[in-house]
């Protein structure tokens, strides 16, 4: 970033992507991307955290961080939030300047908080700033669904008057209505000690599976976090433990939204910048006043109306359809070339297992056979011997032997 000052007088900041920056960044991700594949294909303990999905992630957000015209949107998207914020600042973009390698900002009178000096300008009042700087973060994710992908302390600017400067918008998270609900419920079941309600958002939140053991995995959650219940921040990061947990539950084989994962991580530079003003901060019971904020507004008969009216949309597309979809099912029921495919897999293993049966079965008649045609032949037969034997008897006999060390060697197998 560099400083600058327009004709008119104006001091603004430009942000200027560096040459070849992005031919760096695509060799790079091209190498992420070929480890991802031999994690995938040779570590079968990491499918269940979807390496190739976590490096598309990571590719699509540098993607937008090079892009100066997304971060102008998103920097546009965050003053209309913040408008009736007064103690928040979004610089202003210059739109006539910026491009997508070029990005001019209005240049925040303050003091970023990752220097030292920042919370001692006169004035300034440390836990009203971190009073301010939290009901700002936690706004972006409890009601606009919209919020600040790296919020750490060198983003965050310290203003006159106790008032937030936020800066660098090229990585935002988006949650929707159920992933904000999911988060606010987390939040009441961890201050709650409720592991049980705690799985089951997680399990809400992940594409459906029959295979979560949903009381070992509470039990699981209740063992890790259990030891930290009722300490402040100076001896544990509810962001970490979030972290763990969506890593317990990935080890459960739960696929969560990549969006959960980056807000998990956020809290973690949020409990940072909370660490460095008061020691003692507590994260969780400023996240719980805005969960119960949440509850509270979806009780308003507004959003009732909205929630009642998205719903009415969706039934009356079912209708429009459904008569459609049943006239597709009968006319495939009435063809004659109609086959109903089902695949048990339980009856696939009944099925070779049987077959095994049958030919050991076979193999164990023909032996028998064998055995009892050369001890006949031995007392009968008045041909050519061996040892004393019937020649026809002892080549029963040996056949007799190799198949049954066929059908021994066949048993082994299996």
């Amino acid at each position: 970033m560099h400083l600058a000052r327009l004709k008119n007088g104006e001091r603004v900041v430009v942000k200027v992507q560096r040459p070849r920056v992005a031919d760096t960044i695509r060799e790079d991700v091209g190498v992420l991307y070929f480890l991802a594949g031999l994690l995938e294909k040779y570590v079968p303990e990491a499918k269940i955290f979807n390496p190739l999905a976590v490096v598309d992630e990571f590719a699509r957000t540098l993607d937008f961080e090079t892009n100066f015209v997304i971060e102008a949107n998103n920097i546009r998207r965050f003053q209309e939030n913040f408008i009736k914020e007064p103690n928040i600042k979004i610089p202003k973009v210059y739109d006539e300047f910026s491009g997508r390698k070029v990005l001019v900002l209005e240049e925040l009178e303050g003091i970023p908080l990752s220097q030292k000096n920042a919370l001692d300008q006169e004035g300034i009042n440390p836990e009203s700033v971190l009073r301010t700087g939290l009901r700002c973060y936690l706004k972006m994710v409890f009601t606009d669904g919209l919020f600040h992908g790296d919020l750490h302390a060198g983003n965050m600017f310290v203003l006159p008057n106790n008032r937030i400067g936020l800066i660098d918008f090229g990585v935002i998270g988006r949650l929707n209505r159920k992933t904000q609900g999911a988060i606010a419920n987390m939040f009441v079941a961890l201050a709650s000690e409720d592991y049980d309600r705690f799985a089951y958002e997680y399990i809400d939140l992940a594409p459906y599976t029959d295979q979560v053991d949903v009381d070992l995995f509470a039990r699981d959650l209740r063992d890790m976090i259990a030891p930290y219940y009722g300490l402040t921040l100076k001896h544990v990061n509810v962001g970490k433990l979030m972290m763990n947990s969506a890593a317990l539950a990935s080890r459960y084989g739960l696929r969560l939204p990549p969006e959960l994962i980056m807000f998990c991580k956020s809290i973690i530079s949020i409990e940072g910048m909370g660490r460095v003003i008061m020691k003692d901060f507590n994260f969780l019971i400023y996240a719980l006043e805005f969960a119960a904020e949440l509850v509270q507004s979806r009780a308003e008969p507004t959003k009732i109306l909205r929630d009642i009216s998205s719903v009415g949309r969706d039934v009356n597309s079912l209708m429009a359809s459904l008569p459609r979809q049943i006239k597709q099912i009968m006319l495939r029921l009435s063809s004659p070339d109609f086959v109903l495919k089902t695949q048990i897999h339980e009856i696939e293993n009944l099925r070779v297992t049987t077959k095994n049966a049958a030919n050991t079965m076979f193999l164990g008649v023909i032996v028998a056979s064998l055995v009892l045609s050369a001890a006949i032949l031995h007392i009968w037969d008045q041909g050519p011997t061996i040892a004393g034997m019937s020649a026809i008897s002892v080549i029963n006999y040996v056949l007799a032997i190799m198949l049954a060390g066929l059908a021994f060697i066949n048993y082994l197998k299996k």
